[in-house]
This record gives C-alpha cells, sequence and structure tokens, in this order.
C-alpha cells in the first residue's frame, strides 16, 4: 500500500495542476471553518475543536490516504456519537474511543478488509444516516428558536417534549438569523455555486448582529475567546476498565469512519474517473483518528461535500486537501479573533442544512417501493437511530440485512435428484450430447444450485432422502455452486461418510475454484478421494463407469470362487 499523494507527484504533476489545487484547496478550506466550528459545537465540544480536527486530521487524510482527492475533516456523522460519549465519558474518553477506533481503522486497512467494509448493505446506510439527520435537526431546536433550556435534553422524543414546554422563551431575533442563514445557504446552492453559502450566512449574521446590537447568544457568550493556535500534544488519561467500556463506542467510530470515508471516495471517482485504494484510505483514516485526539481534535472522516466542493472547484490530487487543511490554520491564525462575534442561531441554520442533506429524501423514498425486506431494514435503521442510540442501529440493521441476505441465498438455493428420463431436459446433457443411455444403471445424480452454506445445507439433506435404492455410484453436480462453507464441507463429508456404509461411492464433478480449494485445505479432497472429484460431467461419468466396471469385475470373481467352493462341495 502506498498514499497517493506520492504516485501523484511521481507521475508528471504540473504547475496548472499545482494551481487549480491551490485554489481548490482555499475554496474547500473556507467550506469548511463554518461546518468544522458548528458541527464541534453540535459534538458537545469546544468551537477550536472543530478547527484543530480540520487541520489535523485533514491533513493527515489527505497526505497518507489512498484516494486522489477525499477531503477529510469532522462530519455531522459523528454529532451523535460524539456528544454521547462526551457526555458519559467527558473529552478523554472520548479522545480514547476516537484513538482506538483509529487504531481499528489501521487493522481494517492492513487486513484488506477495505473491500468487505465498502459493501455495507444500502439500506443499513441511507436508515442510520437518515436517522442521524433527524436527530442533528432536533438538536438544533433550542438554538435556532433561541429557546432558554436550564434542563438537559436527550433524544428526540425528550427534546421536542421540553421543548415545546418552553416555547414562551423564544427569542424572535434569534429565530430570524437561523431562517435568513437557511435562505441565504439555499439561495447560494441553486444561484452562486461558487461561493460557500455559509460563509456568507455567518459573515452577514455577524454584521447584523454587531452593528443592530441584537440580543442573541454568540460563540463568545458561551464558549469565550477562540484560541488562534493549535494545541500541545495531549495524551489523554484512561483506565483499563474505561477501555473495556469504550470497546463498542471505538467500534461504531471505526465503523463510521471507514463507511463514509469509502462511499466518499467511491462517490470522488464517479465525478473524476480516479480509482482509489480502499485499504490504504482506512489506513489514512486510523492514523488521522488516533492524531487528531492528540491535539484535542475530534473523530475524523472523509467529507463527502467537502470532496466533491474539491473537485467542482478543479481539485485534482491530494495536494488540494493539504492546502484545505493549511488555510484552516492561517484562518484560525490570522481571524479567530472573529469567531467569538458569530451567532449560535446562525451555526444552528447551517446545522439544519447539513441534517437535511444527510436525510437523502429521495434515496430514503425510493428505498419503501423496494422489496419488503430491504425496506424493513432501512426503516428499523432508521428508527433505532433516532429513538434509540447509533450502536444499537448500525449493529441491528448489519445483522438483519445479514440475515435477509443469507435468506435470500437460501431461496435460491436447490438441490434436486436427475431422473435418469429427464436428463435430455437438462441444458448442459444436451449441449454436451449426454442423453440418459450415457448414465450406467445403479448410478444417481444430484445437483446443488447456489453457494453451498450453512443457511442451504438442509436442501441436499432433504433432497438425499429421496433415494429409495442405494446406487453403487452417487454423482454429486456443483458446476453452480459458486462457493461453500465450513457447513457445507461437513455435509459433503457426513454425505460421503453415510454412502461408505452403504457401499456407494461418492463422486464429485463441475467443482469450482473455491469450492475445490476449500475441498484441498479440508482435507475433504483425500477423503472422497482425489480421482472421485472432477471439473465437469463427462469426466465424473467416465469415473463412474470405471467404478461400475471394477465392482462388476470383483462380483465376478467372487461369484466364480463360489462356483467353484460349491462345486467341491
Amino acid at each position: 500500500m502506498i498514499p497517493e499523494i506520492f504516485k501523484t507527484l511521481k507521475n508528471d504533476y504540473s504547475r496548472k495542476t499545482l494551481l487549480k489545487d491551490v485554489i481548490a484547496g482555499i475554496i474547500v478550506g473556507i467550506i469548511a471553518i463554518p461546518l468544522s466550528i458548528a458541527i464541534a459545537i453540535a459534538s458537545g465540544v469546544k468551537p477550536e475543536q472543530g478547527l484543530y480536527t480540520a487541520v489535523i486530521g485533514g491533513f493527515l487524510i489527505s497526505f497518507f490516504g489512498g484516494s486522489r482527492v477525499q477531503i477529510g475533516g469532522p462530519t455531522g456523522a459523528f454529532i451523535i456519537i460524539v456528544y454521547e460519549i462526551v457526555q458519559k465519558y467527558g473529552y478523554d474518553g472520548l479522545a480514547v474511543a476516537g484513538m482506538m477506533g483509529g487504531v481499528i481503522l489501521i487493522i481494517f486497512g492492513v487486513l484488506k478488509f477495505g473491500s468487505v467494509i465498502k459493501y455495507m448493505p444500502y439500506p443499513v446506510v441511507v436508515g442510520f444516516t437518515a436517522g442521524i439527520g433527524v436527530v442533528i435537526f432536533t438538536s438544533q431546536i433550542k438554538e435556532f428558536f433561541g429557546l432558554v433550556i436550564a434542563e438537559k435534553m436527550s433524544g428526540v422524543v425528550d427534546t421536542f417534549h421540553i421543548s415545546f414546554r418552553h416555547i414562551d422563551t423564544i427569542n424572535y431575533y434569534s429565530l430570524g438569523i437561523g431562517m435568513a442563514s437557511i435562505i441565504i445557504i439555499i439561495l447560494f446552492q441553486k444561484k452562486v455555486k461558487k461561493i460557500p453559502g455559509p460563509l456568507v450566512a455567518i459573515i452577514l449574521s455577524t454584521i447584523a448582529v454587531q452593528i443592530f446590537n441584537l440580543p442573541v447568544e454568540t460563540i463568545g457568550s458561551r464558549f469565550g475567546d477562540v484560541p488562534n493556535m493549535l494545541p500541545m500534544p495531549h495524551i489523554p488519561h484512561t483506565d483499563f476498565t474505561q477501555i473495556k467500556e469504550l470497546l463498542f463506542p471505538a467500534l461504531t467510530i471505526a465503523l463510521l469512519a471507514g463507511i463514509e470515508s469509502l462511499l466518499s471516495a467511491v462517490v470522488a471517482d464517479g465525478m473524476c474517473g480516479t480509482k482509489h485504494d480502499s485499504n490504504m484510505e482506512l489506513t489514512a483514516q486510523g492514523i488521522a483518528n488516533i492524531a487528531s485526539p492528540l491535539f484535542l481534535g475530534v473523530p475524523v472522516t472523509g467529507a463527502i461535500a467537502r470532496t466533491a466542493a474539491s473537485i467542482k472547484s478543479g481539485g485534482r490530487t491530494p495536494v488540494a486537501g493539504i492546502v484545505h487543511a493549511l488555510t484552516v490554520l492561517l484562518v484560525m491564525i490570522f481571524f479567530s479573533r472573529y469567531a467569538r462575534l458569530i451567532p449560535m442561531a446562525a451555526l444552528s441554520g447551517i446545522l439544519m442544512i447539513v441534517a437535511y442533506n444527510m436525510s437523502e429524501m429521495d434515496h430514503f423514498k425510493k428505498l419503501l417501493k423496494t422489496p419488503k425486506s430491504d425496506a424493513a431494514v432501512l426503516l428499523i435503521t432508521f428508527f433505532l437511530t433516532v429513538f434509540t442510540d447509533l450502536t444499537i442501529a448500525i449493529n441491528f440493521g448489519v445483522v438483519l440485512a445479514a440475515i435477509l441476505f443469507m435468506k435470500r441465498m437460501s431461496d435460491v438455493a436447490d438441490s434436486r435428484l436427475l431422473e435418469h428420463g429427464s436428463l435430455h431436459q437438462d441444458e448442459e446433457f444436451s449441449l454436451s450430447g449426454i442423453s440418459s443411455e450415457d448414465v450406467p444403471e445403479n448410478v444417481e445424480i444430484f445437483e446443488i444450485s447456489g453457494p453451498f452454506f450453512f443457511g442451504a445445507t438442509w436442501f441436499f439433506k432433504d433432497a438425499i432422502s429421496q433415494l429409495q435404492m442405494k446406487p453403487k455410484v452417487l454423482i454429486i453436480r456443483m458446476r453452480q455452486v459458486p462457493a461453500i462453507d465450513a457447513t457445507g464441507l461437513n455435509t459433503l463429508e457426513w454425505v460421503n461418510s453415510l454412502s461408505r456404509k452403504d457401499k456407494t461411492i461418492v463422486v464429485l464433478s463441475g467443482v469450482q475454484d473455491q469450492p475445490w480449494k476449500s475441498l484441498e485445505k479440508s482435507g475433504l479432497m483425500d477423503e472422497i478421494g482425489r480421482g472421485n472429484v472432477h471439473r465437469d460431467i463427462n469426466s465424473a461419468l467416465k469415473r463412474a463407469k470405471e467404478i461400475i466396471s471394477i465392482h462388476d469385475d470383483i462380483n465376478d470373481v467372487l461369484r466364480h470362487a463360489r462356483d467353484i467352493l460349491n462345486k467341491k462341495k
């Protein structure tokens, strides 16, 4: 695995490409600043911690990543899980969980799990992404309306209930700023796409608050001044008991970072015709998530919206991502003193737009029209995300999707006894010029269709029970078996042992590569006999005729010997 930046710079990196990358990096860096601040605050940490994450995480993801155009930073997908961890374990607990998640991601990359993670069931991804969007949107109600609420709110239902009880404390100036921010962002997205709407919304709302001295809460009134430099490296405090408790949150962070970064990389590949290295990308995500907490950052991953913005602005190499991180750092150094003036309502408007975009309503509606099982996975994952927590939603969604997948594989799997009289109707027999006359007496043929795994072996056992007479040779056709697992191997071993007791020889036909290797590795190839395992039906039938012939010869010898003994008597 080699980071993409080294491949890029080695292959004719021109001044023209550099200029495009620098421009794209500056643009996406400016876009990242208000988003990073808003995401950090919504996650329950200080605003500057979002900026630290964009600088450290963004730089490392671009430097070590396996994608040419990935832009890394804090994202909305992490808001809920980060908030929950911070509330329960404090920032040090979040830092430890993030670093543990980073280690898990590196392990995923080294073990080449990249191709596995990116195949996360689509209904699960859309379900928990839409659920996160709803939770984020709900969490911004207090700031958007400027409500005065002292009690702690947790969960969508609780937030709605408490907010409604305090509706009489609404601040109409905050509401106006929040609505104006949303309108500005939408207008700029549609009319002036090259200028980041969130930045314009923050600048205009901040100016309005200062000129008219509007009585609204700002970053400064809640958090004080925003530092203008990166902090010194910080080693989080923890103990073994806390590490055990943080294992599942860490795994959730790793899965979220892996899924979102690989989805972003796939989207980026489609936009600019590149191809990413998923395992190198996971490794880069791991490195970034280990380093980010050392500088008081939060979990980091590839950001789909910022990556798309970079591509549309001309960015084509990891240099754009590095420039993006440096842009955030320079703005923080020279302009952070103005961040304290930003109204909270403007940030809540930005996050509401982020939440709506995350919900992917069009995809959600389309999935509701898919097979009922997929729609069920979507809805269950969505409601679990909204009403319980993300860890339960992801775990349950993946398990449910896996069970449904196994059910579908079982539905398409089949085993059947091929009757001699119907062989001419079988497509492969007719194409091969084989008819029932080519199958000797005392030979039965079974065919298995589909993956032969633990969810499908009962079909085969049920089909075997159809045998009334015990044949001398049992041919098991596996031409339509692309894969076999341990349960399938065990079933074949059971059939072979049972057949031996009945003095029946098992012959395998049409064995593909994966089942062939599995037979060899498990030792079942030798138990059945290498001479009885074949790639095609012609060889298997030839072997069956040899067995029948040998069997008949032995019977002739035994019959002749009995005749001699009878004559002597």
